[in-house]
């Protein structure tokens, strides 16, 4: 049974505390995965990552079917890991490859724990969070900004102590700009008074000042295309560097209802010597700025009220972030369907199985 249907069916509200599934989420950079079985939690799942002897990433449910210990502690065994506790060795697909303490174990060919298909692109890990086991992935497509070789981009990523919707409602909010980063390098220029509209697009919306567009951050993009992104464009002054605007591409994976991990790819469109250009002073000026401006978003959401939404009083420039609240809180609403009736399905099979 996949793990993420229970028996016990959570509130629209919990289930939205721990992220949507039937989708990809990134969930670790690609330098984070090397020689040795790597554990963490996404969407409150304890998952263990690893690299086969051909580079390939695997990720499995990090619990050994023997005792229940993180497989993560165990050895990289190539296509499978070794419990470090009694050496049960898991395959990539969640078969037991061996129990090697037993000569006759009938866990040994069953396949007893939960696997992930993974894609690892741009730099990062993406796991596909399926409902139903049975179900193929959707494809995984992404933004001009990482899908064409006209863009150079380098990976931020980060851990926040807050729920994954407060990340995103951030992203959502172009106003914020205007206020919190005012002594950015970026964000300086432009209105502090504003009016929004919001348009729709083929995976999702743009929600954008009228009037105000490429003076500050005046609008941002939502999309779901195999994995939900957030996209937008801050216009930089010549001395930054060649490419134009510099473009944001992020993605939040919760963690857990607490914690959440923020992916921001950070391009722009040069190529040739202007991007060798671009990518050093990157890495020698402006990626320190960058920080400094995500650092005000930490400081923000990490210190918002408890319970911060239920006692809100929102206005016309949470236009765009009240849509996507109702888009997602649709979804969860339909995935706690599917979820109950595959353990209707589930029920209904183990009563026939226990009546022969």
């Amino acid at each position: 049974m996949n793990a993420a249907v229970s028996s016990v069916t959570p509130s629209v509200e919990e289930y939205l505390d721990l992220g949507l599934r039937d989708q990809w989420h990134p969930v670790l950079a690609s330098w984070e995965v090397a020689a040795n079985p790597v554990g963490i939690t996404r969407l409150g799942e304890n998952i263990v990552v690893w690299r086969d002897d051909q580079g390939q990433v695997h990720a499995l449910e990090d619990r050994c079917p023997h005792r229940g210990a993180r497989l993560s502690l165990g050895w990289n065994l190539g296509n499978r890991v070794a419990c470090w506790y009694h050496g049960v060795e898991v395959r990539h697909d969640g078969v037991v490859e061996d129990v090697p303490a037993v000569h006759d174990c009938p866990m040994k060919g069953t396949q007893c724990i939960k696997s992930y298909p993974v894609i690892e692109a741009h730099g990062a890990i993406f796991l596909w969070f399926g409902i139903d086991p049975n179900e193929e992935p959707k494809a995984l497509d992404f933004p001009e900004q990482l899908a064409s070789e006209d863009w150079s981009a380098f990976l931020c990523q980060a851990d926040w102590k807050v729920n994954h919707q407060y990340a995103i409602d951030n992203v959502m909010d172009p106003m914020h700009g205007s206020y919190l980063h005012c002594t950015s390098h970026s964000m300086a220029e432009g209105d502090r008074t504003a009016e929004m509209k919001h348009r729709s697009t083929e995976h999702g919306f743009v929600f954008e000042k009228e009037g105000q567009i490429g003076v500050n951050f005046d609008w941002v993009e939502y999309a779901n295309t195999g994995a939900s992104w957030l996209r937008l464009s801050i216009p930089y002054r010549k001395d930054f560097g060649p490419g134009g605007e510099f473009w944001i591409v992020g993605y939040a994976t919760p963690i857990d209802a607490n914690n959440t991990r923020v992916f921001f790819w950070r391009c722009r469109k040069v190529s040739g010597w202007q991007r060798n250009v671009w990518r050093f002073l990157y890495r020698n000026h402006l990626e320190k700025l960058h920080w400094d401006v995500l650092e005000q978003d930490r400081i923000i959401l990490e210190n918002l009220a408890p319970n911060a939404r239920q006692k809100e009083f929102l206005y016309q420039h949470d236009i765009g972030l009240s849509r996507l609240r109702r888009l997602m809180k649709k979804e969860a609403e339909k995935q706690l369907k599917k979820i109950a009736a595959l353990n209707t399905s589930n029920r209904i099979e183990m009563q026939e199985e226990a009546h022969g």
